[in-house]
């Protein structure tokens, strides 16, 4: 039986990591895992996974790997919107598996297919010692938790370098948000994000 005054509302993710663009590298496999606030609990489908690994075809640039997104979300409110992090792994000249690129979206606020490119990046080395050392050793500097990319927090004092471009493709179904009086209209969105109705409930 469904109810006239829902007290949640739903967002409904599906879609895929479609392919990366990494000019120097081949080879490469993704970890993503989503990031969301306390008001925010999924219902149904993965919260994170790891893909297989691609190389990129003759004659192309690209790294495809198509690797399916599905999970659904509930909450009370819209802060804290979930935010995916995608992580991209691949060998080093000694065959030892490194970070080759982090980087977050939001998830987008509008019912609908879209499709957002992720600007990547990697953690540096602070001095020439730690990068020669950290080469040496087969080590490069990586976030123990991926998650850290997807909030605020100590950033500011973290070095990065900008390397390469991730695609996803996302379909997005919200369910009883205009009841709980949140409108995601493209016009609504395109000025303001996530905008409250005046009606009130």
């Amino acid at each position: 039986m469904t109810s006239n005054n829902p007290s949640v509302f739903l967002l409904m993710v599906n879609g895929q990591i479609e392919a990366a663009d990494f000019p120097e590298y081949d080879d490469l496999y993704c970890k993503y895992c989503f990031v969301y606030g306390h008001d925010w609990a999924p219902t149904s489908g993965l919260e994170e996974g790891i893909s297989q690994i691609t190389s990129k075809g003759r004659g192309s640039q690209s790294l495809v790997w198509n690797f399916p997104l599905d999970i659904t979300f509930k909450s009370t409110n819209p802060f804290g919107w979930p935010q995916i992090v995608v992580s991209v792994y691949g060998p080093d000249t000694f065959g030892n598996d490194v970070v080759r690129g982090y980087g977050a979206v939001h998830i987008p606020f509008t019912p609908g297919k879209h499709t957002k490119t992720i600007p990547m990046f990697v953690p540096e080395s602070t001095s020439r010692l730690q990068k020669f050392t950290s080469w040496l050793m087969g080590r490069l500097p990586e976030f123990t938790d991926p998650k850290v990319v997807a909030q605020g927090e100590g950033r500011e004092v973290t070095r990065v370098r900008s390397q390469g471009f991730v695609t996803l493709q996302f379909n997005i179904v919200t369910k009883d948000m205009k009841k709980l009086g949140y409108e995601t209209t493209s016009e609504h969105s395109a000025a303001t994000g996530l905008t409250r109705t005046s009606q009130q409930l």
